[in-house]
């Protein structure tokens, strides 16, 4: 079967018009109760990956960085739905076709848009599921805090709604900058997050505690966890949840462990994981704790480390796709760490030493979305 894609072509302000009242509806004005933010693992219809061009930072090694989003691409589209967002609709189409087989063809739909970056976990809807479907809350993407170009990004979530390949309620927060990178739910009610990339400068000048009152009102979570230590040397996300500790099932958290005195990130990290063992569950137990393996060092061309972490791990249907850095030996430790968290999950491995070259991973590339929201 054939890919099938919407060229999208609509002005921003056309589609801003074209949105249904009950589109555009937000928190108070919807008779809808959110009940959670799902975690991760919970079932899922399908992910968003934004596409690599020559229009982005990627132009330099387009080739290789493609042949990364078709692995991924692959991985996902034989588990569930995959929703491809570019402005070569045409060129990513034939890729594909080429490449991937019939049945992982017949899960994916391309929509045509105009994009600055790929990092869609960062720019993609954030998803909550109620007791009616789905609410997919749009926030402000302002490229990492006005580091990078994202005017175009920003747009992406109110066009791929008017594709009509969504179905949920949209919720428009786009007065508050808020990445999807940013945030970890555990399903649960409970988000951790970091003090240091929400508290940054030029994204939200709230302060710590009217920050944690809009997640929790937004989110409708009832408690936030804050890490206040860690951090990867190349890291332009100001210290990213998903790059540090991440949620898993069973009350359990993966997180970056550094056992190298010597290395630079030694004693920031070390605090972060005292931190994390004296984190407590709602029922007031400690957290189960699976240390992940520091990546090993990776510079780009000019000598800069770059951020490389097997925390930025993408969970799906059945898999945990898991960054892979060229170091067999970590990155098998990592791969059995992995899998202790998720037991039923295969672990596939993913060369991601081309995302690392522009600071991301593969959960920084993908955004995921719960049961009911992509159309089949």
């Amino acid at each position: 079967m054939a890919l099938q894609y919407r060229l999208t072509t609509t002005t921003i302000e056309d589609l801003t018009l074209e949105l249904r009242p009950e589109q555009m509806a937000g928190p108070e004005q919807s008779e809808i109760r959110a009940t959670h933010m799902p975690a991760e693992w919970a079932r899922q219809s399908g992910v968003q990956l934004t596409w690599p061009h020559k229009g982005t930072d990627w132009a330099p090694i387009l080739k290789e960085v493609t042949e990364c989003y078709i692995r991924m691409a692959l991985e996902i589209s034989l588990r569930e739905r995959l929703i491809v967002v570019t402005p070569e609709p045409e060129a990513v189409d034939k890729l594909l076709q080429e490449r991937l087989p019939k049945r992982a063809l017949e899960n994916i739909s391309i929509h045509e848009m105009p994009t600055d970056d790929t990092w869609a976990r960062d720019h993609g809807f954030i998803s909550l599921v109620t007791n009616m479907g789905s609410l997919l809350l749009d926030f402000q993407f302002n490229g990492w805090g006005r580091k990078f170009p994202a005017d175009e990004d920003n747009r992406i979530n109110r066009r791929l709604m008017d594709t009509g390949v969504l179905h949920g309620q949209y919720e428009d927060h786009l007065d508050f900058v808020l990445e999807g990178g940013s945030i970890e739910s555990d399903g649960k009610g409970t988000i951790l997050t970091t003090s240091q990339c929400l508290l940054a400068p030029n994204r939200n000048q709230n302060s710590g505690e009217g920050l944690e009152d809009c997640l929790k009102r937004y989110l409708r979570a009832e408690r936030v966890l804050w890490l206040d230590y860690g951090h990867l040397a190349g890291d332009d996300t100001d210290g990213h949840i998903d790059t540090l500790a991440r949620f898993c099932p069973n009350d359990t958290i993966a997180y970056v462990q550094c056992t190298d005195e010597s290395d630079e990130h030694y004693a920031n990290l070390k605090k972060m994981e005292e931190q994390l063992l004296g984190f407590r569950t709602t029922e007031g137990e400690p957290y189960r704790l699976i240390p992940l393996p520091m990546a090993a060092p990776a510079y780009d061309e000019t000598g800069l480390r770059l951020p490389a972490t097997y925390a930025n791990f993408l969970i799906i249907n059945g898999a945990v796709l898991m960054p892979t850095y060229g170091n067999e030996e970590r990155d098998e430790r990592a791969q059995r760490q992995l899998q202790l968290a998720f037991p039923k999950h295969e672990i596939v491995g993913i060369d991601s030493r081309t995302l690392i070259q522009q600071h991301g991973s593969i959960h920084c590339s993908a955004m995921q979305f719960p049961m009911g929201v992509i159309k089949k």
